[in-house]
């Protein structure tokens, strides 16, 4: 039995006390029933005797304290689930505003879930192939990885995100493939773009968006990504298909915890974000994976913007801490017009060796890549003496070097955000670069992919 109570003690937006309740659970539901029939839903934070502190999902604004009425619904914040949310466009709490009818739900699930049990996880092994050379020949994602993009402001990772999007397969003749992608705080004009970009090119068939922009209250903010998750989760291991999750932006995410922290008065950790921002994070992030005995999988790529640029910053910290990896976008490359301007060097995937080589990408993909990185760190060595000392000071070795790095920035790294490359095509791009350089200094590959691969001698 639903109890209706007219017991409101304060309110702090987005906080609210209500007192004399009985049965409150942390974490449940609540609707708010204004004087003119008007229902705002709330969720319970905080259960202390016969008062509850809950958070408001909308504004505070026309609530009577006296006539109001509180209804706690004994379950929390639910998503429903079905294959027809493919290609429907929903808000930051689940609700379709697309135009479209609503979903005919085939269960209802709880959005906090649970992070994948250790035990019952399947080692990530298989390639998927982005599109983009930057990731599929040096970081490559491997299905069920979790590979964060740290980004700055100003940089256009929101067209990387859709090419990503748009563009991401798993190779095999008969896999289901979907994305589950997640605006959180964006803009309107953000918002926009990814769901025309799906719409032109068609990806919006296999695509869930669930938009939840910056004007929208906080609370909607943290609930956006579990949304996501608990759609994500149902598509992989209920329907058997291989998701992509791509969550941007985890900024805005970290800062509307902050914020409601601060609301609570909690004791702020560092940069006031609250002490437990770690496990937070960590707790979404871990329900990306595969699971034993299920052939459907969750590859996560969540994007942030690092504020004042700075990789030490506790939301890329503690994010690069959880994930295996990051791609790295660059402030400089972008300056000198590459596109997409993911910066190589620095970046990182722990997991690529587990889906390259024979089978899965082609046998030479393991020896170019580590010849690609060595090369193209020689070269930026090269350009930055030569900027000092001059081009004289350069052994004829270090100038074709230089001239690697300018080429391989230019073809391989910059590649706009419209082309789609394959895996051979990329490997192929990577030789043609290589052949630049005197075949003494490809150290790092089986001298017989040379003679195979290489299309032609120096």
């Amino acid at each position: 039995m639903i109890r209706e109570y007219k017991t409101i003690q304060e309110i702090a937006s987005p906080l609210m006390v209500v007192r004399q309740v009985e049965g409150v659970t942390y974490d449940e539901l609540g609707e708010l029933e204004l004087p003119n029939g008007e229902i705002r839903r709330c969720k319970v934070l905080e259960v202390e005797g016969d008062k509850a502190v809950v958070q408001l999902f909308e504004s505070a604004q026309g609530i009577n304290l006296a006539e109001t009425k509180v209804r706690f619904l004994g379950h929390p914040l639910e998503l429903g689930v079905s294959e027809d949310m493919l290609g429907r466009v929903f808000n930051g709490m689940g609700e379709p505003i697309d135009g479209g009818p609503a979903i005919l739900a085939d269960a209802h699930r709880d959005i906090n879930g649970l992070p994948m049990n250790p035990a019952a996880r399947a080692y990530p092994a298989e390639f998927i192939q982005t599109g983009v050379s930057t990731i599929d020949g040096l970081n490559t994602l491997v299905r069920g990885q979790k590979l964060p993009i740290f980004s700055c402001s100003g940089l256009p990772h929101a067209a990387l995100a859709a090419q990503i999007a748009r563009q991401a397969r798993v190779l095999g003749a008969n896999e289901n493939f979907a994305v589950v992608f997640a605006a959180i705080g964006i803009t309107f004009e953000e918002s926009e773009y990814f769901i025309n970009d799906f719409r032109r090119t068609g990806a919006i068939d296999r695509t869930v968006v669930f938009s939840n922009l910056a004007n929208d209250p906080a609370v909607e903010r943290i609930s956006t990504p579990r949304m996501a998750l608990t759609a994500a989760e149902y598509l992989a291991f209920e329907k058997d298909m291989h998701v992509l999750v791509i969550l941007t932006d985890i900024t805005n995410y970290a800062e509307a915890l902050r914020e409601i922290s601060a609301a609570k008065k909690e004791v702020p950790g560092r940069r006031g974000y609250p002490g437990y921002l770690y496990t937070d994070l960590a707790q979404m992030y871990e329900r990306a994976g595969r699971r034993i005995g299920k052939k459907g999988s969750i590859t996560m790529i969540p994007i942030l913007t690092m504020p004042e640029d700075d990789k030490t910053h506790p939301i890329p910290d503690l994010t690069g801490y959880i994930t295996e990896g990051q791609i790295i976008l660059s402030r400089e490359l972008h300056r000198k017009g590459v596109v997409p301007p993911v910066d190589v060097l620095p970046s990182l995937s722990r997991l690529k060796d587990k889906g390259i080589g024979e089978g899965k990408t082609r046998e030479d993909h393991s020896g170019t890549m580590n010849q690609l990185f060595a090369a193209y760190a020689r070269g930026k060595d090269a350009k930055e003496l030569m900027t000092i000392l001059g081009e004289a000071a350069l052994s004829d070795d270090d100038k074709l070097f230089a001239k690697f790095a300018d080429e391989f920035e230019r073809r391989y790294v910059s590649q706009g955000n419209d082309t789609n490359r394959t895996i051979e095509e990329t490997l192929d791009l990577g030789w043609e670069l290589l052949s630049i350089l005197p075949r003494k200094e490809l150290k790092r590959i089986k001298p017989e992919y040379i003679e195979k691969y290489m299309p032609e001698s120096k």
